[in-house]
């Protein structure tokens, strides 16, 4: 069958996840399209000001909807956890290393966050990276740096602006610059975004042929974390312009999820960790996936919703409206 194209926004890191997927998928017929996005488009203002819940997604799916492609793909954290009517991820795959990775100045090879300089300046464009990184280093200063991999590279080499910056490791790895990565932040220092490291695969949800091709591509591992991640995160009520960070882990038939929130420094946080038996045509936070178990899914959004109740019990809400407030104020 044909396929009309296979989407994804306008820059090399994610033109690389169609790369990624067209082999996957063996679609000898499809072709890229590649499309600006707002969140391309803006990149001197900081992710969490732009205030566009869907940054990246919005001309995406405008072509999606005109039968211009028939598949969109995404890093699974730029997607909303509700999307809109007509829509769904048709298929999440096999997560890259979710982490956070830092990338130093060439002078400081071989250094760390922790012996790098007290008072060295360090680029992140992530509320979620910052509040972290500003309480588990407070020797270090954080400032924000937008611009897509290449250009932050290119701001952190040429300039001595920044002792090194904040970046997602799959992002890294997808460019062929893992050889960059001087440290990679586990969950001590700092907990990743919901959804991240994952690529996912936006269809129209009317599209049975579609989503049955795509179907082949779920990784039921990652599409059980990654629903719980965004069941958490919906609960909350969070975006981009909040502090809100996950660790999900699959042990045997478990599926264990940490969850926190964070004022902007840092200096509030509430963290929890729930588990639930990850037991092996259900839609669940926006994802169709029957190659899981209902039950399983329907387990996985729970526990992220009951992770998200446990700390909004404790005042999960106070701490992310100061945030957003003080955010809105900057």
């Amino acid at each position: 069958e044909m396929i009309n194209g296979v989407s994804s926004a306008k820059n090399r890191e994610n033109m690389s996840q169609c790369t990624t997927i067209q082999p996957l998928t063996f679609l000898s017929a499809c072709f890229s399209v590649a499309m600006s996005t707002i969140g391309d488009k803006i990149l001197d203002t900081a992710l969490s000001k732009i205030g566009e819940k869907s940054l990246f997604t919005k001309e995406l799916e405008n072509a999606l909807e005109r039968n211009e492609v028939d598949i969109v793909v995404h890093s699974l954290k730029d997607l909303p956890t509700s999307l809109p009517p007509g829509f769904t991820i048709g298929a999440i795959l096999q997560r890259e290393n979710p982490h956070d990775a830092v990338v130093l100045h060439p002078k400081n090879a071989g250094l760390t966050l922790d012996s790098l300089p007290e008072k060295s300046v360090i680029g992140t464009s992530s509320l979620r990276r910052a509040a972290q990184l500003k309480k588990r280093f407070p020797q270090l200063e954080f400032e924000n740096i937008r611009g897509n991999l290449n250009t932050r590279l290119k701001k952190l080499d040429e300039k001595d602006d920044y002792a090194a910056i904040i970046l997602a490791a799959a992002g890294l790895k997808r460019m062929g610059w893992e050889s960059r990565i001087s440290q990679i932040l586990g969950p001590e220092d700092c907990m990743y975004a919901v959804g991240q490291g994952a690529l996912a695969v936006e269809v129209r949800a009317q599209d049975k042929d579609i989503l049955e091709m795509v179907s082949v591509l779920h990784h039921p591992d990652t599409v059980l974390q990654c629903i719980s991640e965004r069941a958490f995160l919906r609960q909350l009520e969070g975006g981009c312009s909040v502090p809100v960070a996950v660790h999900t882990e699959v042990k045997g038939s478990m599926l264990y999820l940490t969850g926190a929130v964070y004022s902007l420094d840092g200096a509030d946080c509430l963290k929890d960790t729930m588990q639930t038996v990850s037991a092996q045509e259900c839609v669940h936070v926006g994802v169709t996936a029957n190659s899981v178990s209902s039950s399983a899914l329907e387990a996985a959004e729970k526990l992220g919703m009951d992770l998200a109740n446990a700390l909004l019990n404790k005042g999960a809400k106070d701490i992310l409206t100061t945030a957003r407030k003080l955010n809105d104020a900057r």
